[in-house]
């Protein structure tokens, strides 16, 4: 008795293993039918039908399944179902997660909707994923033009500036200031400069996705990110001890641009004073 439930179960497995052959087969020859056809909407369900019966066909479809989606994306497109595309692009990064063209793929249209920030963040995944892929290099600084506003260079070029930011802190420092939060921190300077200058805990938060990525890529060149810890926050977000352990004893910003009034430089200030700033005894 046991050996003909056992031979049961083992046939009833081969069956299944048969349909679900049959059925991908079937499915991947419906997708090439509705590509000829340029049914695009169709083949691309087809595909995830697929790949979701089938992963382990995930590298011999993939440059079909690609043309695919941006053909789909692209009608879709036209057609303003603006969340329909999006739903297609999150499908094809649960299958393909670390995919460089998706991810540029997925920028362009948000940039091409206005949204630079989050378009930013595909482009810096898709270069990060493939250093050499060009298309996404070129996008990212072409989004990063937009985002980047240029008196960051200036400032970053402004060498009397940083040299007076760079005494202060450490003079700050020296005098006991072991724990140092960054409101704002653009490219990470001034948090570095609290590093170099012999503070235990460096935080530093920046609210613009694309700053954030840059003080991420600048602060890993100075081979400092295991010393740094960026957020990407709203400084009136930070909470303790969520965020940050403690409250610091020094708190460093800048900020002077349209900032003063979006993040509400005053607010961040109090709210840092009463919330995150050791208290004098």
């Amino acid at each position: 008795m046991p050996n003909s439930n056992a031979k049961l179960h083992s046939n009833h497995r081969s069956g299944r293993e048969a349909s679900r052959r049959e059925l991908v087969s079937r499915s991947l020859q419906s997708a090439q039918h509705c590509l000829e056809n340029q049914d695009f909407g169709t083949a691309y369900a087809h595909y995830l039908l697929v790949l979701n019966l089938a992963p382990e066909l995930k590298i011999t479809v993939k440059e079909t399944f690609q043309f695919t989606l941006f053909k789909w994306a692209e009608e879709l497109d036209s057609l303003a179902r603006i969340q329909d595309l999006f739903n297609c692009y999150e499908q094809a990064l649960e299958l393909y997660p670390n995919d460089e063209v998706i991810c540029n793929s997925m920028g362009e249209h948000l940039f091409r909707m206005g949204f630079r920030d989050e378009a930013a963040g595909y482009f810096h995944k898709a270069v990060k994923l493939n250093p050499d892929f060009a298309d996404a290099k070129e996008n990212f600084y072409r989004v990063a033009n937009w985002l980047v506003e240029r008196w960051h260079f200036m400032m970053l070029n402004d060498a009397k500036r940083n040299l007076t930011y760079l005494r202060a802190i450490e003079s700050a420092v020296r005098s006991g200031s072991k724990s140092v939060l960054d409101i704002g921190t653009g490219t990470g300077i001034l948090s570095m400069f609290a590093k170099k200058a012999g503070a235990s805990f460096v935080y530093a938060c920046e609210l613009s996705k694309t700053m954030y990525e840059l003080a991420r890529d600048v602060v890993a060149a100075n081979n400092m990110e295991r010393e740094i810890k960026l957020l990407h926050l709203k400084s009136l977000d930070i909470e303790i001890p969520k965020h940050i352990p403690e409250r610091v004893s020094l708190v460093v910003t800048e900020t002077v641009d349209a900032g003063l009034f979006g993040e509400g430089i005053v607010e961040s200030l109090i709210h840092a004073w009463e919330h995150l700033l050791l208290q004098p005894k």
